[in-house]
Protein backbone atom coordinates (compact mmCIF):
# COMPACT_ATOMS: atom_id res chain seq x y z
CA UNK A 1 0.00 0.00 0.00
CA UNK A 2 2.69 2.56 0.90
CA UNK A 3 4.66 1.54 -2.32
CA UNK A 4 1.18 2.25 -4.35
CA UNK A 5 1.30 5.73 -2.61
CA UNK A 6 4.55 6.31 -3.19
CA UNK A 7 3.97 5.55 -6.95
CA UNK A 8 1.53 7.72 -6.91
CA UNK A 9 2.42 10.64 -5.56
CA UNK A 10 6.07 10.21 -7.66
CA UNK A 11 3.62 10.33 -11.17
CA UNK A 12 1.34 13.31 -9.65
CA UNK A 13 4.56 15.46 -9.44
CA UNK A 14 5.79 14.59 -12.83
CA UNK A 15 2.72 15.01 -14.34
CA UNK A 16 2.37 18.78 -13.05
CA UNK A 17 6.18 19.47 -13.74
CA UNK A 18 5.16 18.30 -17.41
CA UNK A 19 2.14 20.40 -17.66
CA UNK A 20 4.40 23.67 -16.67
CA UNK A 21 7.27 22.94 -18.38
CA UNK A 22 6.38 21.48 -22.14
CA UNK A 23 4.92 24.30 -24.77
CA UNK A 24 1.52 24.23 -25.41
CA UNK A 25 2.77 23.17 -29.25
CA UNK A 26 4.59 20.15 -28.00
CA UNK A 27 1.23 19.34 -25.80
CA UNK A 28 -0.66 19.46 -28.17
CA UNK A 29 0.51 16.51 -30.32
CA UNK A 30 -0.90 13.05 -30.42
CA UNK A 31 1.30 10.66 -28.16
CA UNK A 32 2.82 8.15 -29.43
CA UNK A 33 4.65 5.08 -27.81
CA UNK A 34 8.31 7.00 -28.41
CA UNK A 35 6.53 10.04 -26.81
CA UNK A 36 5.65 8.30 -23.89
CA UNK A 37 9.21 6.77 -23.23
CA UNK A 38 10.32 10.19 -23.49
CA UNK A 39 8.00 11.41 -21.11
CA UNK A 40 9.34 8.70 -18.50
CA UNK A 41 12.89 10.38 -18.91
CA UNK A 42 11.46 14.08 -18.38
CA UNK A 43 9.47 12.47 -15.19
CA UNK A 44 12.69 10.67 -13.73
CA UNK A 45 14.24 13.98 -14.37
CA UNK A 46 11.70 16.22 -12.63
CA UNK A 47 12.83 15.17 -9.10
CA UNK A 48 16.13 16.80 -9.97
CA UNK A 49 16.08 20.34 -9.53
CA UNK A 50 18.73 21.07 -11.68
CA UNK A 51 17.85 18.90 -14.48
CA UNK A 52 14.43 20.67 -13.79
CA UNK A 53 16.03 24.45 -14.90
CA UNK A 54 17.68 22.47 -17.64
CA UNK A 55 14.11 21.01 -19.26
CA UNK A 56 12.42 24.78 -18.37
CA UNK A 57 15.12 26.93 -20.12
CA UNK A 58 15.22 24.42 -23.03
CA UNK A 59 11.74 24.25 -23.34
CA UNK A 60 12.28 28.55 -23.35
CA UNK A 61 14.78 28.41 -25.99
CA UNK A 62 13.14 26.34 -28.29
CA UNK A 63 9.95 28.64 -28.33
CA UNK A 64 12.16 31.22 -28.64
CA UNK A 65 11.34 33.04 -25.43
CA UNK A 66 14.46 35.65 -23.97
CA UNK A 67 14.85 36.02 -20.72
CA UNK A 68 15.13 40.01 -20.06
CA UNK A 69 13.68 42.54 -18.44
CA UNK A 70 10.98 44.61 -19.86
CA UNK A 71 11.84 48.34 -19.57
CA UNK A 72 8.76 50.71 -17.97
CA UNK A 73 7.50 52.01 -21.81
CA UNK A 74 7.07 48.26 -22.64
CA UNK A 75 5.45 47.63 -19.80
CA UNK A 76 2.76 50.59 -20.26
CA UNK A 77 2.24 49.13 -23.88
CA UNK A 78 3.55 52.51 -24.99
CA UNK A 79 5.82 50.55 -27.76
CA UNK A 80 2.75 49.77 -29.53
CA UNK A 81 1.89 53.51 -30.63
CA UNK A 82 2.28 53.83 -34.41
CA UNK A 83 3.43 57.21 -35.74
CA UNK A 84 4.05 58.75 -39.27
CA UNK A 85 7.94 58.19 -39.03
CA UNK A 86 7.23 54.12 -37.52
CA UNK A 87 9.76 55.38 -34.99
CA UNK A 88 10.81 52.27 -32.86
CA UNK A 89 11.98 54.37 -29.47
CA UNK A 90 8.54 54.61 -27.10
CA UNK A 91 8.54 58.07 -26.42
CA UNK A 92 9.61 61.36 -29.08
CA UNK A 93 9.14 64.82 -29.04
CA UNK A 94 11.30 66.49 -32.23
CA UNK A 95 11.03 70.14 -32.56
CA UNK A 96 12.33 73.31 -34.28
CA UNK A 97 14.01 75.12 -31.30
CA UNK A 98 13.83 78.77 -33.24
CA UNK A 99 10.05 78.64 -34.21
CA UNK A 100 8.93 76.14 -31.40
CA UNK A 101 7.09 74.18 -34.00
CA UNK A 102 6.44 70.50 -33.24
CA UNK A 103 8.04 68.61 -36.07
CA UNK A 104 7.43 64.82 -34.33
CA UNK A 105 6.24 63.87 -31.08
CA UNK A 106 5.30 60.28 -29.67
CA UNK A 107 3.51 59.98 -26.42
CA UNK A 108 5.90 63.29 -25.41
CA UNK A 109 4.34 63.68 -21.74
CA UNK A 110 5.17 60.05 -20.57
CA UNK A 111 6.95 59.98 -17.56
CA UNK A 112 9.76 57.27 -17.71
CA UNK A 113 13.03 57.04 -16.50
CA UNK A 114 15.82 58.46 -18.22
CA UNK A 115 19.07 56.61 -17.91
CA UNK A 116 22.57 58.63 -18.50
CA UNK A 117 20.05 61.58 -19.97
CA UNK A 118 20.30 62.68 -15.91
CA UNK A 119 24.25 63.72 -17.16
CA UNK A 120 23.33 66.43 -18.74
CA UNK A 121 21.57 67.97 -15.59
CA UNK A 122 24.33 66.86 -13.62
CA UNK A 123 26.88 68.87 -16.16
CA UNK A 124 24.36 71.69 -16.37
CA UNK A 125 24.85 72.20 -12.42
CA UNK A 126 28.59 71.97 -12.32
CA UNK A 127 29.15 74.13 -15.40
CA UNK A 128 26.38 77.40 -13.86
CA UNK A 129 28.23 76.62 -10.16
CA UNK A 130 31.19 77.96 -11.72
CA UNK A 131 33.88 75.55 -9.99
CA UNK A 132 37.22 75.48 -10.51
CA UNK A 133 37.90 73.14 -13.34
CA UNK A 134 41.05 72.63 -12.69
CA UNK A 135 40.49 70.86 -9.33
CA UNK A 136 41.52 67.95 -8.65
CA UNK A 137 38.80 65.35 -7.32
CA UNK A 138 39.46 61.57 -5.69
CA UNK A 139 37.11 58.63 -7.07
CA UNK A 140 36.20 56.66 -3.85
CA UNK A 141 34.19 53.90 -2.88
CA UNK A 142 31.16 56.24 -2.20
CA UNK A 143 31.25 56.65 -6.57
CA UNK A 144 31.31 52.42 -7.14
CA UNK A 145 27.65 51.73 -8.30
CA UNK A 146 26.25 49.51 -6.40
CA UNK A 147 22.61 49.95 -7.78
CA UNK A 148 23.29 48.30 -11.53
CA UNK A 149 26.71 46.46 -10.41
CA UNK A 150 28.28 48.98 -13.49
CA UNK A 151 31.63 48.77 -14.42
CA UNK A 152 34.64 51.60 -14.56
CA UNK A 153 38.14 51.97 -15.16
CA UNK A 154 38.51 54.69 -12.79
CA UNK A 155 39.60 52.74 -9.73
CA UNK A 156 39.16 54.35 -6.48
CA UNK A 157 41.68 56.29 -5.59
CA UNK A 158 41.87 57.77 -9.18
CA UNK A 159 42.37 61.17 -8.94
CA UNK A 160 41.16 63.85 -11.98
CA UNK A 161 40.45 66.98 -12.55
CA UNK A 162 36.90 68.25 -12.40
CA UNK A 163 37.05 69.00 -15.81
CA UNK A 164 38.43 65.74 -16.77
CA UNK A 165 35.39 64.37 -14.86
CA UNK A 166 32.96 66.64 -16.39
CA UNK A 167 34.30 65.46 -19.71
CA UNK A 168 34.15 62.08 -19.15
CA UNK A 169 30.50 61.79 -17.67
CA UNK A 170 29.17 63.92 -20.86
CA UNK A 171 31.22 62.10 -23.75
CA UNK A 172 31.49 58.69 -22.26
CA UNK A 173 28.51 58.25 -19.95
CA UNK A 174 31.54 57.63 -17.66
CA UNK A 175 29.13 56.82 -13.55
CA UNK A 176 31.86 56.98 -11.11
CA UNK A 177 33.45 60.20 -12.77
CA UNK A 178 29.25 61.65 -12.39
CA UNK A 179 29.15 60.77 -9.23
CA UNK A 180 32.29 61.78 -8.12
CA UNK A 181 31.02 65.41 -9.32
CA UNK A 182 27.71 65.48 -7.46
CA UNK A 183 29.69 64.18 -4.22
CA UNK A 184 32.23 66.70 -4.11
CA UNK A 185 30.01 69.52 -4.67
CA UNK A 186 29.78 72.05 -2.06
CA UNK A 187 27.11 70.32 0.50
CA UNK A 188 27.69 66.89 -0.99
CA UNK A 189 24.98 64.56 -2.78
CA UNK A 190 21.86 65.57 -0.77
CA UNK A 191 22.88 69.42 -1.62
CA UNK A 192 23.75 68.76 -5.31
CA UNK A 193 20.00 66.80 -6.27
CA UNK A 194 17.97 69.50 -4.87
CA UNK A 195 19.45 71.89 -7.11
CA UNK A 196 19.40 69.07 -10.01
CA UNK A 197 15.78 69.07 -8.96
CA UNK A 198 15.57 73.37 -8.50
CA UNK A 199 16.85 73.48 -11.94
CA UNK A 200 14.25 71.51 -13.14
CA UNK A 201 11.40 73.20 -11.89
CA UNK A 202 12.88 76.69 -13.23
CA UNK A 203 13.47 75.61 -16.58
CA UNK A 204 9.68 74.26 -16.15
CA UNK A 205 10.14 70.17 -15.97
CA UNK A 206 7.48 69.56 -14.21
CA UNK A 207 7.39 66.31 -14.30
CA UNK A 208 11.03 65.67 -13.79
CA UNK A 209 12.58 63.77 -10.81
CA UNK A 210 16.17 63.44 -9.81
CA UNK A 211 17.44 60.97 -6.98
CA UNK A 212 20.82 60.66 -8.40
CA UNK A 213 23.77 62.39 -11.01
CA UNK A 214 24.44 59.37 -12.59
CA UNK A 215 20.97 58.07 -14.19
CA UNK A 216 21.58 54.13 -12.89
CA UNK A 217 18.28 54.86 -10.29
CA UNK A 218 15.28 53.96 -12.32
CA UNK A 219 13.53 56.94 -9.83
CA UNK A 220 15.33 59.21 -12.34
CA UNK A 221 12.40 60.04 -14.59
CA UNK A 222 11.13 62.64 -16.93
CA UNK A 223 9.27 62.72 -20.12
CA UNK A 224 10.58 63.65 -23.50
CA UNK A 225 8.66 67.59 -23.12
CA UNK A 226 10.54 68.40 -20.04
CA UNK A 227 13.78 66.95 -21.92
CA UNK A 228 13.28 69.04 -24.67
CA UNK A 229 13.49 72.18 -22.51
CA UNK A 230 16.50 70.67 -20.88
CA UNK A 231 18.52 70.04 -24.34
CA UNK A 232 17.47 73.74 -24.78
CA UNK A 233 18.87 75.21 -22.36
CA UNK A 234 22.24 72.71 -22.29
CA UNK A 235 22.37 74.08 -25.49
CA UNK A 236 23.51 77.04 -24.74
CA UNK A 237 26.53 75.94 -22.76
CA UNK A 238 29.26 75.80 -24.65
CA UNK A 239 31.37 73.44 -21.84
CA UNK A 240 28.21 71.02 -22.12
CA UNK A 241 28.43 71.49 -26.06
CA UNK A 242 32.05 70.40 -26.35
CA UNK A 243 32.71 68.05 -24.04
CA UNK A 244 29.36 66.28 -25.18
CA UNK A 245 30.39 66.26 -28.54
CA UNK A 246 33.62 65.50 -28.45
CA UNK A 247 34.87 62.37 -30.43
CA UNK A 248 37.28 61.22 -27.48
CA UNK A 249 39.84 62.02 -25.21
CA UNK A 250 42.69 60.76 -23.08
CA UNK A 251 43.11 60.92 -19.70
CA UNK A 252 46.15 59.80 -17.57
CA UNK A 253 45.78 57.67 -14.61
CA UNK A 254 48.58 57.12 -12.41
CA UNK A 255 51.02 55.91 -15.10
CA UNK A 256 48.44 54.49 -17.79
CA UNK A 257 46.83 56.61 -20.24
CA UNK A 258 43.09 55.47 -20.62
CA UNK A 259 41.40 56.27 -24.09
CA UNK A 260 37.63 57.54 -24.04
CA UNK A 261 35.06 57.78 -26.72
CA UNK A 262 31.85 59.07 -27.22
CA UNK A 263 29.35 57.05 -26.70
CA UNK A 264 27.29 58.58 -29.57
CA UNK A 265 28.31 57.38 -33.05
CA UNK A 266 26.64 59.97 -34.54
CA UNK A 267 29.08 62.82 -33.30
CA UNK A 268 31.72 61.49 -36.41
CA UNK A 269 29.17 61.24 -38.96
CA UNK A 270 29.77 64.26 -41.52
CA UNK A 271 26.22 63.89 -42.55
CA UNK A 272 25.23 65.32 -38.83
CA UNK A 273 26.00 68.87 -37.23
CA UNK A 274 25.35 67.88 -33.40
CA UNK A 275 25.63 70.77 -31.37
CA UNK A 276 24.77 68.51 -27.96
CA UNK A 277 24.08 65.63 -27.51
CA UNK A 278 23.54 62.60 -24.81
CA UNK A 279 22.75 58.99 -24.65
CA UNK A 280 21.27 57.05 -22.23
CA UNK A 281 20.51 53.04 -21.06
CA UNK A 282 19.55 50.92 -17.86
CA UNK A 283 17.19 47.93 -18.47
CA UNK A 284 14.01 50.16 -16.93
CA UNK A 285 14.39 53.06 -19.16
CA UNK A 286 15.53 50.74 -22.62
CA UNK A 287 17.85 53.00 -25.14
CA UNK A 288 17.70 57.17 -24.62
CA UNK A 289 19.12 59.89 -26.74
CA UNK A 290 18.71 63.52 -27.02
CA UNK A 291 20.17 65.88 -29.15
CA UNK A 292 20.42 69.01 -30.44
CA UNK A 293 21.74 69.55 -34.36
CA UNK A 294 21.55 71.60 -37.15
CA UNK A 295 19.28 70.01 -40.06
CA UNK A 296 18.70 71.85 -43.63
CA UNK A 297 19.51 75.00 -41.53
CA UNK A 298 16.76 74.40 -38.60
CA UNK A 299 18.04 74.19 -35.00
CA UNK A 300 16.23 70.74 -34.01
CA UNK A 301 16.05 69.50 -30.54
CA UNK A 302 15.58 65.85 -30.74
CA UNK A 303 14.28 63.06 -27.50
CA UNK A 304 14.34 59.66 -28.16
CA UNK A 305 13.07 57.63 -24.97
CA UNK A 306 13.27 53.88 -24.66
CA UNK A 307 13.99 52.59 -27.73
CA UNK A 308 14.62 48.69 -28.82
CA UNK A 309 18.03 48.95 -29.04
CA UNK A 310 21.57 51.00 -29.91
CA UNK A 311 21.16 50.87 -33.21
CA UNK A 312 16.94 51.68 -33.44
CA UNK A 313 17.54 55.37 -31.66
CA UNK A 314 19.99 55.79 -34.25
CA UNK A 315 18.02 54.97 -36.59
CA UNK A 316 15.07 56.73 -35.07
CA UNK A 317 17.34 60.14 -35.58
CA UNK A 318 18.26 59.25 -39.26
CA UNK A 319 14.71 58.85 -40.03
CA UNK A 320 13.91 62.43 -38.00
CA UNK A 321 17.03 63.99 -40.14
CA UNK A 322 15.77 62.99 -43.26
CA UNK A 323 12.10 63.80 -43.14
CA UNK A 324 13.30 67.29 -41.92
CA UNK A 325 15.44 67.47 -44.61
CA UNK A 326 12.04 66.92 -46.93
CA UNK A 327 9.86 68.64 -45.45
CA UNK A 328 9.73 73.16 -45.48
CA UNK A 329 8.95 74.67 -41.85
CA UNK A 330 5.39 76.06 -41.34
CA UNK A 331 4.06 79.32 -39.57
CA UNK A 332 0.77 78.33 -38.75
CA UNK A 333 1.73 75.07 -36.14
CA UNK A 334 4.95 77.34 -34.21
CA UNK A 335 2.90 77.48 -30.73
CA UNK A 336 1.77 73.98 -30.12
CA UNK A 337 1.86 71.61 -27.59
CA UNK A 338 6.01 72.49 -26.37
CA UNK A 339 4.48 75.99 -25.90
CA UNK A 340 3.65 74.25 -22.57
CA UNK A 341 7.28 75.28 -21.66
CA UNK A 342 9.40 77.61 -22.85
CA UNK A 343 11.86 75.83 -25.29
Amino acid sequence: MKKSLKGLALALAAMVFAVGSVPSAEAAQPRTAKSTKSAKVVKKAAVTPKAKRRVVIGAAAAAGVVATKASFGHQAGLNDTRDELALRSSAALVIDQDTREVLVQKNDTAVLPIASLTKLMTGLIISEAKLPMDEMITITQDDIDTEKGSSSRLAPGTRLSRAEAMHLALMSSENRAANALGRTYPGGLPAFVALMNGKARQLGMNHTTYVEPTGLSSRNQSSAHDLALLVAAASNDPMLREYSTSHGAQVAVGKRTLQYNNTNRLVKNPDWDIGLQKTGYISEAGQCLVMQAKVAGRKVIMVFLDSAGKLSRIADAERVRRWVETHKPTVTSEVTAVARGNV
